[in-house]
């Protein structure tokens, strides 16, 4: 026999470790508990951020199939066009499902987190790799029947719980499934594991989504930081001067290069980056300041490049332990072990020590050769032990003698050529003068990443030179995304083809 009726059909999206299955798990026990024939399955995407798994969940009334003399036959995967209900952990993952043909505007209830963890290609792009989120949001708006929205991973944490019992509070407000609060209640109840926290989540989210949290999620209103008030001496006469000799325009930035710089070294080289800015603030137009901002802005990040020093203060910092800590929701009593994969280079290696024993080491045979065969398999440094925390904390130290190394003498030949380059520039055409100080973002991170920015920067340094007065603010704006869009180079020299550069 035959029937028209049709299975509830819910598509779950989610990210590995956010109880997507859990999620599966609890709608199949709630609809067998009351009347429903009910099958789930997953096909699981690539590790992380690069695909998240898909679990679909079929609902069938039990009476239903008996008046239709047999059991159905549910389908293993969603198909386009044919979901009544899609849950996404992530405000991508909702795109993921708009893009697959999940979500309807006829018919689907799409249910999403609106916070971001940005997938492998935007954390890995050269540039801002980040996919806007207030577009997709836009996008994500027109193609459902009806969405429901608000930061679920925030809620999760607020009540101790997980996302999985966030989403599935909000599906129980949302009305969209023939089921009571109390039977959504009695599902996770049954399940035995965290069902306080899990209860706790749920009743809030059940809550936000009777309340309407259908609409634009609220935007966070920007809170002015108090003006910082340092002990020491040194560091205060800094924070007096930038406050003092600059307009307030740019003070924003000022203030935090001079915080990154200490960090990074000490007091008298903040002092050197604030001379830098001050000959800048000299240039003719700067009227608008945004010359001073953006030379500000960049010189900070270059001044601060990331060596060996560098990466292993960052890695043994208090701060990202506790980081970590919360990350992984350490609990009292557990035992929390931090590997490093680690794998630096000869170059590297020589560029922390001073100059005189780096140029030595770089152009030696057997001490080479020895260095080379101690590092070329990489090493796994545990920094949460005190072995490995120590060994990080010796290479952090080398900052001390940073200014005497090999690397600092390139990277400080570079960024007064960059801003020789930016004044003379700025003499004649203001407007390219900040297009150069932006090409600063082509230079980032350290080992290979650093090396394919260097060369994609002084390709286009190079263009600069053999454009002279000719080149134009968009033409260097073009060529400067395309070295940013494509790290191979591929695209920087067809678009130095194009503009007959190369």
């Amino acid at each position: 026999m035959t029937s028209n009726a049709q299975p509830i059909k819910v598509a779950i999206l989610a990210m590995g470790g956010e109880g997507g299955g859990v999620l599966a798990d609890w709608i199949v026990d709630m609809g067998e508990a009351n009347g429903y024939v009910a099958q789930t399955t997953s096909v699981p995407g690539v590790a992380q951020r690069t695909g998240a798994t898909i679990y679909y969940v079929e609902l069938y009334p039990t009476a239903q199939a008996e008046a239709d003399g047999g059991l159905p036959v549910l389908a293993l995967m969603p198909l386009p066009g044919d979901v009544d209900v899609v849950l996404a952990s992530e405000l991508m993952e909702a795109g993921r499902a708009v893009q697959r043909g999940l979500v309807t505007r006829d018919r689907t209830t799409l249910i999403a987190s609106t916070h971001r963890v940005f997938s492998i290609a935007e954390k890995s792009a050269l540039g801002d790799g980040r996919v806007d989120s207030d577009q997709l949001l836009a996008h994500t708006a027109k193609a459902a029947k009806r969405f429901i929205r608000f930061d679920m991973a925030q809620a999760a944490e607020a009540s101790g719980s997980v996302i999985s019992a966030v989403l599935f509070g909000t599906l129980a407000g949302s009305g969209v499934l023939p089921f009571s609060r109390a039977q959504f209640e009695a599902t996770i109840e049954r399940g035995g594991v965290g069902v306080k926290p899990s209860l706790k989540a749920f009743g809030a989210a059940f809550s936000r989504a009777q309340g309407g949290d259908d609409g634009e999620p609220a935007k966070d209103v920007p809170i002015a930081a108090p003006a910082p008030q340092p002990r020491h001496p040194a560091v205060r006469a800094l924070v007096e001067r930038a406050q003092h000799d600059f307009p307030v325009q740019a003070q924003d930035f000022l203030l935090e290069g001079v915080r990154r710089l200490i960090d990074y070294q000490d007091p008298a080289y903040a002092s050197l980056y604030l001379d830098r800015m001050a000959a800048i603030a000299a240039l003719p137009g700067n009227d608008d300041h945004r010359l001073l901002r953006e030379t500000a802005r960049h010189l900070a990040l270059w001044m601060s490049y990331e060596d060996t020093a560098r990466v292993a203060a960052l890695k043994t910092r208090a701060t990202r332990f506790e980081r970590v800590r919360g990350e992984a929701r350490v609990q009292p009593g557990q035992v929390l072990a931090i590997n490093e994969y680690m794998h630096p280079r000869l170059q590297e290696i020589c560029e922390t020590l001073p100059g005189g024993i780096g140029r030595w080491l770089m152009n030696s045979t057997m001490p080479k050769k020895l260095v080379e065969r101690f590092t070329q398999h990489g090493r796994v440094i545990q920094t949460s032990s005190l072995r490995g925390y120590l060994m990080l904390r010796i290479v952090a130290a080398c900052k001390r003698w940073r200014l005497s190394t090999m690397r600092y003498a390139e990277e400080n030949r570079r960024i007064e050529e960059w801003l020789q380059r930016i004044a003379a520039t700025a003499q004649r055409n203001p407007e390219l003068a900040v297009e150069l100080a932006q090409c600063q973002r082509l230079v980032k991170g350290y080992s290979d990443t650093h090396e394919r920015g260097i060369r994609n920067y002084d390709t286009v340094m190079r263009a600069v030179e053999r454009a002279g007065t000719a080149l134009a603010p968009a033409t260097l704006r073009e060529l400067r995304d395309a070295a940013l869009a494509d790290e191979h180079g591929h695209k920087l020299q067809a678009a130095l083809a194009q503009h007959a550069l190369a």
